[in-house]
């Protein structure tokens, strides 16, 4: 039991340790692909979605909320407003990676 134990907490580690932190430049071609259409990246004005231009500065998003990677997350995954959501369309890494574009701007 303790061997089955200590093999599960390496695999964790090692799982861990193969995740990475989210890459601005990988996040450039989730939003050029899934973003691009609706939303401008270079200005905060309206596309069919808003600018997103200086989101993580501002005080809050459309929707009345502030802009935290969690409430950015949350509305990329969701959806709504005739956003569609993407919680099932990108991968763990390519919101990471998508997040840390976001910032970026």
């Amino acid at each position: 039991m303790r061997m089955l134990l200590g093999c599960l907490a390496t695999a964790g580690i090692l799982l861990l340790a193969t995740q990475k932190a989210g890459d601005a430049d990988r996040g450039k071609a989730v939003y050029e692909l899934y973003c691009a259409n609706c939303h401008h990246a270079a200005s905060a004005e309206k596309k069919l979605g808003p600018g997103l231009k200086g989101l993580f500065k501002k005080r809050r998003m459309q929707n009345g909320q502030k802009p935290t990677e969690q409430n950015v997350q949350a509305k990329i995954d969701k959806g709504g407003g005739g956003m569609p959501g993407y919680k099932d369309l990108l991968s763990d890494q390519e919101k990471a990676d998508l997040m840390a574009y976001l910032k970026t701007l």
